[in-house]
């Protein structure tokens, strides 16, 4: 009996009958749209209601003991459910879509689209202190990656909608649909071509507008324009943007740095928990602006007018009404910030590094503009709005994207009046850390492995080739013992020129070219005064597994060889590589990317 079609077979089969491939995008980047806005909902709620409940009876005079322990049962309980339940590596989740677009074909599995906005939900409503940001980004790009796996879709239009649903993320967070379209050109290097500006747009809009009628219109932060920006200022804005850019690579290095640490423990993650949540709880009791996502804090250096209002951000902590410890205190924060959100992640927890880089930006802008009118430095500097500036500034320098920070804070702030000493510190900060670090936070790790996609077309299909695809694993073996006249005889029913020499392992010992032994292969006298280890030549160069194909196409090009064999770490043969077959498969990628 035959199998009736399932819903998703029969809605396959009514879409190709009478919708295009074009329109049937934009018919699901709008339902990613959708579904990344309901999930960046149901995240926020989930994290405010916990909070709520956990801190809800807090002294603000005073110091709090649980902050001691809070943040620690967070991250076992994320721990346990990662562990049990999710059973799959969670974090880093931008880099994982960065990873996904690269190697897997736009493909991220099913739980991706449930799992972070759980994990994150339980970390940061406890007190871990990370943001909310990348675990729903990489939800949005899962629900897009799915619909698309659903579809059947071709790994093109797979990336446009692991894009819808990035942009959508941001989108629906911030009620930012500027920001959602630049964060997904800069950050995840998708290209923006008529093909794809579209569906990225759509599911951007669609996200903000159903967050506006989830959440009404208030922004995430408030923000009113009280001292409008003059030219004088300019001097002041490129030196924010220059510190902005040396707080960021301070960012980057000393969370690579700890990040190494608590990778150096392996599996011990009693030792991790321990470790993590050890530092993380400390610092949050010591500073408890540190908890969650800070985004309280971010709103009091915004909206401060007077001192009062800015000394609010030492309550609960032991700095409490100490107003003169205000600078010691921001500087603390600046400095440990990174320290806590490492701990968080590397003890079991689970966060992105999005509301940190806000959150740093924020307290480095105040810093910096009362460090320099403490000093009299000429002009007065408006301390809240460069506690804005600051946030573009800090965001541009990790993430390696100006326009997103620009965008980004403009529009959560309506700070549009502030737009050009936002271009001017994004800029800035940009170009210091370029100089010392020409990746992302998200993009550093792929970037050292060649797995990163750029805007570059060459570099981009080179980094998309699989070279797992184009490996030719039908050769044919012979034994270094095997004389000329049984190696002709092989040679006779293979359908390649050139034999692999083997040991009894497998390992590539050399290889026999019959180009090369012309002289002797047709002169039957000397079949039985030849072996295959007197005629075995070494490979021109051996190709590994992980290899970046830049590096292939480059032994290629060195070597001007035919074909090159791919060996493993134990030099084990596994197959060859084609240089015919190799640029087949490149033209085919550089028309499907360059067509519109």
């Amino acid at each position: 009996m035959e199998a009736r079609p399932t819903l998703t077979e029969r809605i396959n089969h009514w879409r190709t009958k009478y919708v295009s491939d074009r329109q049937f995008l934009l018919i699901l980047s709008f339902f990613v749209g959708l579904l990344a806005a309901v999930a960046a909902f149901i995240l926020h709620s989930l994290i405010n209601q916990i909070e709520r409940l956990l801190t809800a009876g807090f002294n603000i005079r005073s110091f709090n003991w649980l902050y001691l322990v809070l943040p620690v049962i967070g991250i076992y309980l994320t721990s346990l459910f990662v562990r049990y339940v999710v059973k799959d590596n969670i974090s880093h989740g931008i880099t994982r879509i960065l990873y996904a677009i690269s190697r897997k074909q736009s493909r991220l599995r099913g739980h991706n689209c449930w799992s972070s906005v759980i994990a994150s939900a339980i970390t940061i409503g406890f007190g871990g202190s990370v943001g909310a940001e990348a675990p729903i980004v990489l939800t949005g790009s899962a629900i897009g990656s799915n619909l698309g796996q659903t579809f059947k879709l071709d790994g093109k239009t797979m990336m446009v909608l692991v894009g819808c649903g990035a942009s959508a993320a941001i989108a629906g967070i911030f009620k930012a649909p500027m920001a959602g379209l630049v964060f997904t050109i800069e950050v995840l290097m998708i290209d923006l071509t008529m093909a794809s500006l579209m569906p990225i747009l759509i599911s951007s809009v669609t996200a903000t507008c159903f967050t506006y009628i989830l959440v009404g219109s208030d922004s995430l932060f408030h923000f009113t324009l009280d001292a409008p920006w003059e030219v004088e200022r300019v001097p002041a804005t490129i030196l924010l943007g220059i510190f902005c850019g040396l707080v960021s690579l301070y960012f980057i290095r000393l969370m690579t740095a700890c990040e190494n640490v608590f990778r150096k423990l392996g599996e011990h993650r009693y030792l991790k928990l321990a470790l993590g949540g050890l530092l993380l709880s400390s610092l949050i009791f010591l500073f408890p602006s540190l908890y969650g996502e800070g985004y309280s804090s971010i709103n009091i250096l915004l909206n401060g007018r007077t001192e009062a209002d800015w000394n609010t951000i030492l309550n609960n902590s032991l700095f409490y009404g100490h107003g003169d410890w205000l600078m010691a205190y921001i500087g603390l924060v600046l400095l440990t910030k990174v320290f806590a959100t490492s701990a968080t992640n590397g003890g079991g927890g689970c966060g992105g590094t999005f509301a940190p880089s806000l959150f740093i930006g924020a307290f480095a802008g105040f810093f910096f503009s009362r460090l320099w009118n403490i000093n009299r430095v000429s002009i007065y500097l408006p301390e809240k709005n460069f506690a804005l500036l600051g946030m573009a500034g800090v965001m541009a320098g990790v993430m390696h994207a100006p326009l997103t920070g620009i965008f980004l804070i403009a529009e959560i702030t309506g700070g549009y009046k502030m737009f050009i000493p936002l271009m001017i510190v994004s800029i800035c900060a940009y170009l210091t850390i370029y100089i010392f670090e020409p990746h992302s936070i998200y993009g550093m790790r792929l970037a050292r492995e060649g797995k990163l996609i750029t805007h570059h077309t060459d570099k981009a299909v080179l980094t998309l080739m699989n070279l797992e695809s184009i490996i030719d694993r039908n050769y044919t073996p012979v034994d270094k013992d095997m004389t000329l006249g049984k190696l002709v005889h092989v040679m006779s029913m293979s359908n390649t020129g050139f034999m692999p020499v083997l040991d009894s392992a497998g390992t590539l010992l050399g290889e026999v070219d019959m180009a090369k032994i012309r002289n002797v292969m047709f002169r039957i006298e000397l079949y039985h005064h030849f072996t295959v280890a007197q005629l075995m030549t070494p490979p021109a160069a051996t190709l590994g597994v992980s290899d970046p194909m830049e590096d292939v196409m480059r032994k290629f090009d060195e070597t001007e060889a035919a074909v090159l064999p791919v060996i493993d770490n134990e030099a084990h043969l596994i197959g060859y590589i084609s240089r015919t077959r190799m640029y087949a498969m490149y033209r085919k990628m550089v028309a499907d990317m360059s067509a519109e």
